[in-house]
């Protein structure tokens, strides 16, 4: 692996404080026979590598002896870095691996390089899919409706899929990224939605390893409006999380003890 790559065994990452559920969470009764989902929301950036053990202490707790009977969603914004999937090649960097011009980090997701930042709304579920469709195309196509949706009601934009690829398209230019993993049917990592995003990053890589698209953002798409960034970025943040709850029917329940 080269220097500049970090993988997922990089130490000195605190494990999240809120893993003791009967401690933490308020009591989940949901009514209508939903299954209940607790999300987290961040206004401050979160690093890659704290929200990424976040997602695997997740996992892991999700797999254990007494596992929640609830789904997890965590919505949040990350400081500037690449990301590389499981088996994503370094042919799409248009820099030296070893000297990234942001942090640099090889993930077990899905899917080529891509770019995190300011900006961007990203959406991790950790849901196991056994309680909703056990069929990792099922999750594919329903992470892209979450975004179709939210474009949608939020700005009345049309989301389009492109047969073949996976993540989301306005007027043939990439709004959203989508890379998963799970285990033994429980989902992390998840999708990125530019909203504000500043897309200068992208020109130092082929962003999900498609070069003859290009990539945009909402605030670009809605340039001539004139929305401050603050309000399209709140409007989103409850924009993707009414089409999560809709597109997977269940109730979303905020946590009681949000992280500091």
């Amino acid at each position: 692996m080269p220097t500049g790559v970090s993988s997922n065994n990089s130490p000195g990452v605190a494990q999240p404080s809120f893993l003791a559920a009967s401690e933490r969470y308020r009591p989940l009764r949901s009514p209508g026979g939903k299954r209940r989902c607790v999300f987290r929301q961040y206004e401050e950036q979160i690093p890659y590598q704290q929200a990424w053990h976040w997602q695997k202490a997740l996992v892991a707790e999700s797999q254990g002896n007494d596992p929640p009977d609830w789904d997890t969603v965590l919505l949040l914004q990350h400081p500037a870095v690449y990301t590389l999937g499981a088996g994503s090649t370094t042919d799409h960097l248009h820099f030296d691996p070893e000297s990234p011009p942001h942090p640099l980090h090889r993930t077990e997701r899905g899917g080529e390089v891509t770019y995190h930042g300011p900006g961007q709304l990203v959406l991790y579920p950790i849901m196991n899919l056994k309680k909703h469709t056990p069929d990792m195309h099922w999750y594919l196509r329903s992470l892209e409706e979450v975004v179709i949706r939210a474009l949608e009601g939020v700005s009345g934009l049309k989301g389009e899929r492109i047969k073949g690829c996976t993540g989301v398209w306005v007027d043939n230019q990439k709004v959203a990224a989508i890379g998963i993993r799970a285990q033994r049917w429980v989902t992390y990592h998840g999708l990125a939605l530019n909203v504000t995003t500043d897309l200068q990053p992208f020109q130092h890589i082929v962003p999900c390893g498609i070069s003859s698209r290009g990539v945009t953002s909402i605030a670009q798409l809605l340039r001539d409006e004139g929305i401050p960034d603050q309000e399209l970025m709140r409007e989103y943040q409850f924009g993707l999380l009414d089409a999560f709850a809709d597109v997977f029917d269940v109730v979303l329940t905020e946590c009681e003890h949000q992280r500091s």
